[in-house]
């Protein structure tokens, strides 16, 4: 019931601009211009809330909170070129879409402030984090650990076609450990990613650190 409530509210946000729009337009040429990159958007936000698409979340939500009412705010301009200001009996259409973009933008950017100051600890990266491994590679088994700083998802790689661990190494071809920013925008925690061989196993982690890049 939980998963089904949070699918609602997030569907809910994504479709806050394309309403907006909806209620706002008066060309259909142009309504229907806007209308597509603001409901690929929702679409998108969307996939990304799922897992369909792979990227950070809290970017995408903040990406979508300011893209969309610009796009928004655009179109109404195009169609003020086209055709007028809207007429005095819009007012409640015009006020209305205004102040619910609005709310929009500032619950993100609050919700965003939070993130920054509360979600900045290490915690244990998401599945997705870790690499696809090479063909003929395959998941032996997959465990977490913590410390005071930093976390990691720890995956056993073995070898679907009897490989050596010096050669499943080759395989991974990582040498070294890499490292980036965990996010784009909100989180710059450290998301690292690197190969060992511990004397009986292949292992790859993915760690997450609470110190910035």
């Amino acid at each position: 019931m939980q998963t089904v409530l949070w699918t609602l509210v997030g569907v809910a946000y994504a479709a806050v601009p394309p309403i907006a729009w909806w209620k706002l337009t008066r060309v259909r040429g142009t309504g229907i211009a806007v209308a597509v990159p603001l409901v690929a958007g929702a679409l998108l936000l969307v996939a990304v809330q799922h897992g369909w698409v792979v990227t950070h979340r809290a970017d995408a939500h903040l990406v979508h909170a300011v893209l969309a009412p610009l796009v928004v705010a655009g179109g109404a301009l195009l169609e003020r070129a086209r055709v007028g200001p809207f007429p005095e009996e819009w007012a409640p259409r015009v006020n209305g879409a205004i102040g619910v973009l609005g709310m929009q933008f500032a619950l993100t950017a609050v919700l965003c402030l939070l993130y920054v100051v509360m979600g900045s600890g290490a915690s244990v990266p998401p599945s997705s984090a870790v690499p696809a491994l090479p063909a003929g590679l395959t998941v032996v088994r997959e465990g977490e650990s913590c410390g005071s700083s930093i976390c990691s998802r720890v995956v056993v790689v073995g070898s679907t076609e009897g490989l050596s661990r010096s050669e499943i190494l080759r395989r991974l071809d990582r040498p070294h450990e890499t490292c980036r920013p965990n996010g784009r925008l909100l989180d710059r925690r450290t998301l690292c990613v690197g190969v060992r061989d511990d004397g009986e196993d292949v292992v790859m982690y993915v760690s997450l650190s609470d110190l910035v890049d």
